[in-house]
């Protein structure tokens, strides 16, 4: 067996049915007692039950929440907490939230409770990603990650399926990435395998019947342990790429994260054999290849594969890579620019990835 390091990361996790309701107890042991409630204008709704249940330990609710984590937001909340003299914040909601809470307390020292309603991940991550005038830059520190995630399938049960499928496979590349990771181990591969079998065998029950408690819980439990492989290991082509793209052209991160998967699995995937391996292992129908499996998946789920739909131009193809290449990320096979132009090309177009451009 090759040497490794593996450092694991701090962290409170409570997962189960009903679970959202130990809310108040997890503040108290905190020993804090007046919580700001972050969320999304379209989930006030869910904003509002955790302030009931809070009681006089709420003060208020931040509902501006935005996708890519703009600054000029977080400056908003940031005042907000300062007025309401804040001593920690709750999330709820999927990765724009959770982001918020994450560069609220990174700033501030404040504890971030978080509780996640969607499959993306970001709750189990010391990562930041934030943007400025269009620029999305990622940081990483263990006092970015939240000190209690609250995993309570419940929530996720409204989830429409659509944002159900890309959420998951926004999950899914994760663990994939964290399958070759230059600072990859054993104890992170056995989870990143468990992660991904776990979402692929839950995610046609879910499209099929997205009232299974089961399929849901599976799934929840899958992008869970997907997220632990992303807070433990370092990020390579794919993440640099959906950054770019994102935070350049303000697309959707779940929907990004399922399009460029298998493209930028394709283009590494001569030079991580061994992730390769353990990936064809974890996904149904695969047939020993790996990128097999995952189009198999991708096709029975229905899931969109061109950037173009999301507002995504052509003349957007040289800024992306240009963005791309510029401080990358450590990745199993180097960086080319014109395999990388041809690989967003396919991306924005919606055209098959092809392997070793």
């Amino acid at each position: 067996m090759d040497s490794f390091i593996y450092t694991s990361r701090p962290g409170r996790v409570v997962f189960g049915q009903g679970k959202v309701k130990t809310l108040p107890d997890e503040v108290d042991s905190l020993g804090v007692s007046r919580c700001l409630v972050l969320c999304t204008r379209q989930q006030v709704f869910d904003a509002k039950k955790l302030t009931d249940l809070l009681g006089d330990r709420a003060i208020g609710i931040f509902d501006n929440a935005t996708m890519h984590t703009p600054v000029h937001i977080t400056e908003e909340a940031l005042e907000m907490a300062k007025t309401q003299k804040a001593d920690s914040v709750v999330s709820i909601g999927g990765g724009s939230t959770i982001g918020l809470g994450k560069a609220i307390s990174i700033r501030t020292g404040l504890p971030h409770i978080c509780i996640p309603t969607t499959y993306a991940g970001s709750e189990m991550t010391p990562i930041l990603g934030e943007t400025v005038d269009g620029q999305k830059t990622t940081r990483s520190h263990p006092d970015i990650q939240p000190a209690v995630v609250i995993f309570d399938v419940d929530l996720t049960m409204s989830l429409p399926v659509g944002l159900s499928m890309t959420s998951s496979i926004n999950a899914i590349a994760h663990a994939v990435e964290a399958l070759y990771a230059v600072d990859t181990n054993p104890v992170i591969q056995m989870l990143a395998a468990d992660g991904i079998r776990s979402l692929a065998e839950a995610l046609p029950t879910i499209r099929q019947d997205p009232s299974s408690v089961s399929a849901r819980t599976k799934a929840q439990y899958g992008a869970w342990l997907c997220a632990i492989c992303l807070g433990s290991t370092k990020m390579a082509l794919h993440h640099k790429i959906c950054h770019v793209l994102g935070g350049s052209f303000n697309l959707p991160h779940a929907e990004t994260h399922t399009i460029v998967l298998p493209h930028a699995l394709a283009y590494n995937a001569s030079s991580c054999p061994q992730a390769m391996e353990i990936l064809a292992r974890a996904l149904p129908n695969s047939d020993g290849d790996a990128i097999k499996g995952l189009n198999s998946l991708l096709d029975k789920l229905d899931m969109p594969r061109d950037l173009a739909r999301y507002g995504m131009q052509e003349k957007d193809i040289e800024i992306g890579v240009q963005h791309a290449l510029s401080n990358a990320y450590s990745n199993p096979r180097e960086i080319e620019e014109k395999p990388l132009r041809e690989m967003i090309r396919r991306c924005w177009a919606g055209e098959r990835a092809v392997q070793d451009l």
